[in-house]
């Protein structure tokens, strides 16, 4: 890798590994078609390649550009690209789970901690930096929702109350976090196109959220269901965004389609064998062809878009 492209290798890139993650565990929870289960644990296999790859690539950045990554770490945006890092071993754990539960324990004990570690990091920065509101966006959703993820493998791994702890967070701060994400694009001046695709990020708590409070032991209560069609009514109204998201050149950000989307599609799995309804199935099996169209549209114009060296530039928008 040539040093301009490793000195502005973007951490957002992380997103990649989370949608592929959730994509992979997706289809070993789908039957809709022979072999998907199959196909998901070989994307799994997949995915944790290119994590490491990609891994040991911005690690060599920090030891030859450590300035670059510290102005990435300190950028009111790309900060909180930062906890993907810890995100994308949670779900890597959660893919591993059924098939080498000692990798599932070891990814899920690194990612728990790291990002406990970028969690109170992250809020130090919002608490005492004072950031213009002009730089929130709904990518500052992601630290939360990486708590919201701890639980679905953490009940396998370590107490119940543990799992409780980061569901608490992460409930509690999504909500915050949802009133200002309203006020910020209502009232001043909506988001600039390049942070337009980060608007699915809005699905992902709710998502979240619903599928940690089942494996905490939750029913299909008054709270799984405001959980459950919260996260479907957010995930309608984005995609009643379609026309303006097809007009837009590509972004980095354009990875924010791909994880909410499969967020979506695992609860909707969910419901289902949860309450037996058969058309949440279908439900979750449009979303996960949604979902396998998104990715792979991603993919190629990521690919596309690295091979053009469009990466190695520096930007200051994150």
């Amino acid at each position: 890798m040539e040093a301009p492209c490793l000195a502005n290798l973007p951490v957002p890139l992380y997103g990649s590994v989370m949608g592929l993650s959730g994509l992979a565990i997706a289809l070993t929870r789908s039957d809709i078609v022979p072999g998907s289960e199959m196909a998901g644990n070989a994307l799994l296999l997949v995915t944790t390649g290119w994590f490491l790859v990609f891994t040991i690539a911005y690690l060599v950045k920090l030891v030859r550009f450590p300035e670059e990554v510290r102005k990435e770490f300190n950028h009111p945006v790309r900060m909180n690209f930062f906890p993907a890092i810890s995100i994308s071993l949670l779900l890597l754990a959660i893919g591993w789970l059924p098939l080498v539960p000692n990798l599932s324990l070891f990814l899920w004990v690194f990612g728990t901690v790291l990002h406990f570690l970028l969690l109170l990091r992250t809020l130090r920065v919002w608490l005492f930096r004072g950031l213009p509101l002009q730089s929130f966006n709904p990518a500052w959703f992601i630290p939360v929702v990486g708590t919201l993820i701890v639980p679905i493998a953490g009940v396998h791994h370590m107490p119940a109350e543990v799992s409780w702890f980061f569901f608490s967070v992460g409930l509690v701060y999504w909500i915050a976090l949802l009133g200002i994400t309203l006020s910020r694009i209502i009232f001043h001046g909506g988001l600039p196109p390049k942070l337009l695709p980060t608007l699915f990020i809005l699905i992902a708590p709710p998502a979240v959220a619903f599928l940690a409070y089942l494996q905490l032991g939750g029913a299909i209560d008054t709270l799984a269901r405001l959980l459950y069609f919260n996260a479907l009514f957010t995930t309608i109204l984005v995609l009643s965004f379609a026309d303006r998201f097809l007009r837009l050149p590509f972004f980095l950000s354009h990875l924010a389609y791909t994880f909410p989307v499969a967020a979506m599609t695992l609860a909707s799995y969910r419901f289902q064998q949860a309450t037996g309804s058969e058309p949440f199935g279908w439900i979750g099996d449009g979303f996960l062809c949604l979902l396998i169209f998104i990715c792979i549209v991603v993919a190629v114009r990521t690919i596309r878009a690295a091979r053009a060296g469009e990466f190695c530039v520096a930007e200051d928008a994150g």
